[in-house]
């Protein structure tokens, strides 16, 4: 296995950035499983708390990890900064560079916190670019956070009304293919209500999803824990839709 620190320029965010990427020894193609972090973090961070070269090495999968800043993986309403281009323009710097798998069939997308929400509402918004999605203790609800009086600011992500094309719920309401969903908190976790909120909203609309709560909090336990869980629910989708053994 291999870590690769890759500094590239951002057209969309007009400014220099970064990723970590690990690639699996071998010619490849490989799969991949991109990583959103939270609001506090950068995209060190899954590299810095937790297990994950190790697990995906286990797994035979590249993870690339990007870098959101405090943007929720939004083209910012009240400040510059396009993340959403952003992490799709990544796509294509990793598809252009490294041995992958250029379809949704090969491509996967997760987070935390943040990171849940952003990969949520990617995967749900690009199902022709990720076939499957696992967000953990995910920041589902944009419109609760909006109600959040002391959050003021996210009204600089999403300005003062919320956008569908950045509501995770009416994403899943749209017509049409959806990625393979996974979401899982921990039942002490301040987010818990987001979660099972969407649980809901799901089974009401008949979408098939997996969804677990388990014991813990929002911290890095928690993640590195379930984080094994996410990478093995995105291997079986990439055997299944690409015949691999």
């Amino acid at each position: 296995m291999s870590l690769l620190h890759l500094q590239y320029f951002s057209q969309a965010l007009s400014k220099q950035s970064a990723l970590y990427a690990t690639v699996p020894d071998g010619e490849g193609p490989f799969p991949v499983v991109y990583l959103l972090h939270g609001l506090s973090d950068d995209y060190t961070i899954w590299q810095r708390r937790t297990s994950i070269e190790r697990y995906a090495e286990d797994a035979g999968v590249m993870v690339v990890m990007l870098d959101g800043a405090r943007s929720f993986y939004c083209d910012m309403k009240g400040s510059p900064g396009n993340y959403e281009q952003h992490i799709l323009e990544s796509v294509r710097v990793i598809d252009r560079l490294l041995p992958t798998i250029p379809t949704a069939q090969g491509r996967a997308i997760g987070g935390l916190s943040m990171g849940g929400y952003g990969c949520m509402k990617l995967g749900l918004k690009y199902p022709e670019l990720f076939g499957s999605v696992a967000a953990h203790s995910g920041a589902l609800d944009a419109n609760a956070m909006l109600g959040n009086r002391d959050f003021t600011e996210i009204h600089a992500v999403f300005g003062d009304v919320l956008d569908p094309a950045d509501d995770c719920f009416a994403l899943a309401a749209r017509p049409g293919p959806k990625p393979a969903l996974y979401f899982d908190c921990g039942v002490e976790d301040f987010l818990l209500a987001h979660n099972r909120d969407f649980h809901a909203h799901l089974q009401r609309l008949q979408i098939a999803h997996t969804y677990h709560e388990f014991p813990g909090s929002h911290n890095w336990e928690y993640w590195d824990l379930h984080i094994r869980e996410a990478l093995a629910f995105h291997c079986v989708h990439f055997n299944a839709r690409e015949g691999r053994v």
